[in-house]
This record gives C-alpha cells, structure tokens and sequence, in this order.
C-alpha cells in the first residue's frame, strides 16, 4: 500500500472509533494512543491489507449503531487497554518497582494480546494487539 492509503486506513479507523465510543473521554484518548502506537510502530510482518481494514471498520460501525457484541467487545478493550497505560492508578507510583514488579508489569498482558490476535486472525481484521514492553511507556 502506498503512503496516501496507508493515511486514509488510519483516519478511517479513527474516525470509526471516535464514533464507537461516541467521543467520551477517557475512552477516545486511549483508542487514539493504540491506534497510533500501531501504525508508528507497524511489526516487520505487518502489511497493511485493504480487506482487514474494512472488516474492521464494520465492526466498529456495528459497534456504533448496536449494543451488542461489538459494543462490549470494544467497551471491554479499552477498559483494559486503559488499565494496561495506566496501570489502574492516577498517577505513577513514587517508588521505583522492584525487579519482579518489572518482570509483572511487562509480561502480565501476554495473554491477553494473544487473544486480541485469535480474535483478529478469526475474523480476519486489524484490531491493534500491540505488547508494549518497556514497562515505563
């Protein structure tokens, strides 16, 4: 794909997003950082395939016009997407975590990208199923 598709799947996919989480904020914010943390840092398999972005964008229309599946699957991704930056807490602890806490705080979202990764392999779209490793990002 050129650099002008590559673009125009990304402002699709968030403006689709946007519409899913009918612009509230915790959650729009959290959708735009995986969204672009995905497409800045594209995996060295990754090509971008017109048909999964489609695929994509119909779920987050459905996700938009239906409370349904789409919706919960959505809603229960950037709960936890959000959890995953934040660490459910407001703000970053004052002492420095010790080695194992590390270890933890790195490896403790394996399974569940791995299961955003069936998930897109199943139904063949592009959900971002990025593993952040560095535990300070």
């Amino acid at each position: 794909m050129s650099t002008q598709e590559v673009i125009r799947c990304y402002r699709h996919l968030y403006r689709h997003g946007l519409r899913a989480v009918q612009f509230s904020k915790p959650a729009r914010f959290v959708f735009r950082n995986r969204l672009r943390r995905a497409f800045q840092r594209p995996s060295p398999n990754t090509e971008f395939n017109l048909q999964k972005v489609q695929n994509t964008i119909e779920f987050l229309k459905y996700a938009t016009t239906h409370n349904g599946l789409e919706h919960k699957i959505l809603k229960n991704l950037l709960v936890a997407w959000r959890n995953q930056e934040f660490g459910g807490k407001s703000q970053a602890p004052k002492k420095a975590p010790t080695p194992e806490e590390l270890r933890i705080k790195t490896t403790a979202y394996d399974a569940f990208n791995h299961n955003i990764e069936m998930l897109n392999e199943s139904m063949d779209m592009c959900i971002p199923a990025v593993t952040v490793r560095d535990p300070n990002f």
